[in-house]
């Protein structure tokens, strides 16, 4: 029985060994196909991708080149237009640079003119602190504004004109000359030195000296109303014009002190700056032209006049000259008639007797049949009329 059990163990392993046997032969079978399939696969898979890769090369190279040739159309115009930038911004920054360089130049000029403007302007101020200096550039500003107000061919002027009286003597600066005789009076004053000090003063000090200044003009016009040149000048109103060589003078004066308009009107002394000058010298040409204009109407009146009667007599020259004529034709008819008449037949019959002349007689004379036409203008007057000329209305108010 157990020898039995063994043979039954032994043929048992020996079919399950035959059984694996099989199985691992087909196992082995299968992993070799396996293994074939997959090297077949990966040759087949290689090849594949290689044909698709040469495909998608040279698709990819095609449209590649027209994708790069329609952008190298497209970005041929922006190429050009990024080049002519490129040459306009390096002629801006030219022109730039030389802007710059004349600019740079121009400010150094201006800051010389500015340093030379400010060494003059102080040497000007030191000037004008001298009370000769002033008194000279006051009557250089008064020459000016009659120059810029055009007078000099309409309205004459003379410049320190002296008179005295009782013992003193006077120069006002200017006496300008009015229609009808008459002369106004311009002095210049220049009281500015206090104005002068309260430029370069601090703002503590200022006030006071614009002050001082106010009051140095009110002395001026104290002063300038004392020596009456109304009284000492023949046609000259009762006042006298004071003229302050700068706007910014008189400006000042009357904002600092409102009063010194009033003052002058009492004391008979007007303030006047360049342009009130200035305005006041053209009123007084426009008063001069036509002063000038009514006196070459009043002119042309007599002219016109004395034209006319010279015209109405030549009239009466030429009627009495027509008569002669007329007188002198008749008398030449009468003379050829009687020769004719009388004088002619008398000396045919010579001619009868054998008298021989080397001219012979004429035929006949003629008359004079046209007489002279007296003049025919109703305008001139007739023989022993007077002549009538109506007289022109001229406005001596002009």
């Amino acid at each position: 029985m157990v020898v039995g059990l063994l043979i039954g163990l032994l043929v048992g392993a020996g079919a399950v060994w035959l059984v694996l046997r099989a199985r691992l032969v087909a196992a082995d079978v299968a992993l070799r196909s396996e293994r074939e399939l997959s090297a077949r696969f990966d040759a087949l898979a290689a090849d594949a991708l290689r044909k698709n890769n040469e495909t998608f090369l040279e698709l990819a190279s095609g449209r590649l080149g027209q994708k790069e040739q329609a952008v190298e159309q497209l970005v041929r115009p922006l190429q050009d237009l990024l080049g002519k930038m490129a040459d306009h911004a390096e002629s801006l920054e030219r022109s730039r640079r030389q802007d710059y360089g004349a600019l740079s130049r121009s400010v150094r000029d201006l800051a010389t003119t500015s340093e030379r403007w400010r060494s003059e302007t102080a040497s000007l101020a030191t000037a004008l602190r001298s009370s000769e200096v002033r008194g000279a550039w006051g009557q250089m500003q008064l020459r000016n504004a009659v120059e810029t107000a055009g007078m000099l061919a309409y309205c004459d002027f003379e410049e320190e004109v002296h008179t005295s009286s009782d013992g003193r003597s006077y120069r006002p600066d200017m006496v300008v000359r009015l229609p009808g005789g008459r002369r106004v009076i311009v002095d210049a004053k220049t009281p500015i030195r206090a104005l002068l000090d309260a430029l370069n003063a601090p703002d503590s000090q200022r006030d006071a000296l614009i002050a001082d200044y106010a009051r140095h003009v009110r002395e001026h016009v104290k002063q300038l109303s004392a020596k009456s040149y109304w009284q000492q000048f023949d046609d000259t109103p009762d006042f006298v014009v004071m003229f302050l060589p700068g706007e910014g003078f008189y400006r000042t004066a009357i904002e600092a002190d409102p009063s010194l308009l009033e003052a002058g009107g009492k004391e008979r002394v007007v303030l006047a700056s360049p342009m009130i000058l200035i305005s006041m010298l053209r009123t007084i040409a426009a008063v001069w032209n036509e002063e000038k204009v009514a006196e070459s109407a009043r002119v042309v009146n007599e002219l016109g006049t004395q034209l006319y009667e010279r015209l109405a007599t030549m009239t009466e020259h030429f009627v009495s000259l027509g008569k002669r004529l007329d007188g002198a034709v008749q008398d030449y008819n009468k003379t050829v008639g009687s020769f004719e008449r009388r004088v002619l037949p008398q000396a045919r019959k010579l001619a009868e007797h054998g008298v021989r002349p080397k001219k012979p007689l004429p035929e006949e004379l003629t008359a004079v049949e046209h007489a002279t036409q007296p003049p025919q203008t109703l305008e001139l007057p007739k023989r022993n009329e007077t002549p009538a000329l109506p007289v022109a209305v001229i406005d001596d108010a002009a």
